[in-house]
Parts: structure tokens; C-alpha cells; sequence
């Protein structure tokens, strides 16, 4: 009976084997292998199609930038520069990158700390929030252009007097700002003087120093 009873069983077990793999731990593992594998193999194949893609695609909009290149020309300190720029340049970025006028600095690059400021027609900007092929003509001026020659603009010196500043990284945009303050007749009182310097953030905190150095400039300007 025991042998009749094995048979049947031995048989159920072929069944299920061709059937189903997974009644059979040792073969559940290699099924599991298997699909790992193939899934692996799934999943990393369009991923490296999609690389080689991707490298042909970034050549190409590498090779578009260059032909989608804009030629500007600037007039900065009183010199004329023709660039080719990506539409998409700052200003700044011009300045500092094609141009090595570095004087004009990079802080927040979101228009809020006025170390990028400079002078365009006569009004003071934030360079970083402005494209470089939108000035096309227009006279920009930078703290490098400020001084003649080896004498120095009234506010420069008077920056140095009073030693308004300390670490120095905002002077310049502090500086260039001040001077279209002074044009603006925006230096009445010193209560006016800390409104339209309100855009150039000093993080050492020299802002009595500044102050004093823009009226002094403000005084010898009358003189």
C-alpha cells in the first residue's frame, strides 16, 4: 500500500514541477535568478540607449549654443567690446567672465545685495538680474571706469577716509550706487541717504562709515 500510495505522489510532484516552479524552493530560487536578471537586463538596456542619446543630444545643443551665439557690442568705461554671447548671458557674467572686470562682484545673484551694481546711461543697475544683449549701445560704466587715470573719483576717496568698508566685498556696488545717489539729489539728509542705499547690503556693517563718506563726497561735489 505504502509503495502505491508513493507513486501517485512522485507523479503529483512531476506535475507540479512542470507547472508550477515556484512549489519547489530550489527551483523558486533559480526562477527568481532568472527574472532578476532579465529585469536587470530590461531596465539597463534603455538606460544606456537613453545615455548615448543624451551625449548625441547635449553635442548637438552644444554645437546649437555656439551657432545661436549673439553678437553685442558694449561700450564700457568709454571702450567698445563686440561679443558673441548665449542670449541667456548676464550682464555680470559678461562683465566678469569675457571681459575680466572683475571689480563688479557676484553676492545673492537675485538682485538683493547690490554688489553687482554698476552704471548704465547714468542710472545704477543690478547687472546680475540684467542680459547683456539688452544693452546694445548703451554706456556702461563699472568701478573701474569711475577713477581718471591715477585720481581717484571723490567718492572713492572719501571711501578710503572713512574707511567704509571692511571686508570689501560690496564696495564696489556700494560705491557705484552712491555715485548715481549723488546725481539722483537723493542725499538731502541722512535719513534719505539710508533709503536709496537700502538696495546695497553691507554684511560688516560699515553703514555709519558710508554714510559719512557720501555726505563728505556730497560736500567737496559743491565746492
Amino acid at each position: 500500500m505504502a509503495s502505491e500510495s508513493e507513486v501517485p505522489f512522485e507523479s503529483d510532484a512531476d506535475e507540479l514541477d512542470k507547472f508550477s516552479i515556484l512549489e519547489n524552493p530550489e527551483t523558486r530560487r533559480k526562477f527568481i535568478k532568472q527574472v532578476a536578471g532579465t529585469s536587470a537586463a530590461i531596465a539597463i538596456g534603455p538606460s544606456l540607449v537613453g545615455a548615448v542619446s543624451l551625449d548625441q543630444i547635449d553635442s548637438t545643443s552644444a554645437a546649437g549654443a555656439t551657432s545661436d551665439s549673439v553678437n553685442v557690442h558694449l561700450k564700457i568705461n568709454g571702450k567698445a567690446y563686440a561679443l558673441d554671447v548665449d542670449p541667456r548671458v548676464t550682464l555680470l557674467d559678461a562683465l566678469r567672465e569675457r571681459l575680466q572686470l572683475t571689480g563688479s562682484k557676484k553676492g545673492c545673484d537675485h538682485g538683493q545685495c547690490g554688489a553687482c551694481t554698476v552704471l548704465v546711461n547714468g542710472r545704477r543697475i543690478n547687472s546680475c538680474l540684467s542680459l547683456a544683449v539688452t544693452h546694445e549701445g548703451d554706456e556702461i560704466t563699472t568701478i573701474e571706469g569711475l577713477a581718471n587715470g591715477e585720481e581717484l573719483h571723490p567718492l572713492q576717496s572719501a571711501f578710503i577716509e572713512h574707511d567704509g568698508f571692511q571686508c570689501g566685498y560690496c564696495t564696489p556696488g556700494q560705491i557705484c550706487s552712491a555715485v548715481a545717489l549723488l546725481k539722483e539729489n537723493h542725499a538731502n539728509n541722512d535719513d534719505e541717504i539710508r533709503e536709496w542705499m537700502s538696495g546695497n547690503i553691507c554684511r560688516c556693517g560699515a553703514y555709519p562709515n558710508i554714510l559719512a563718506a557720501i555726505k563728505e563726497a556730497k560736500t567737496k561735489a559743491r565746492t
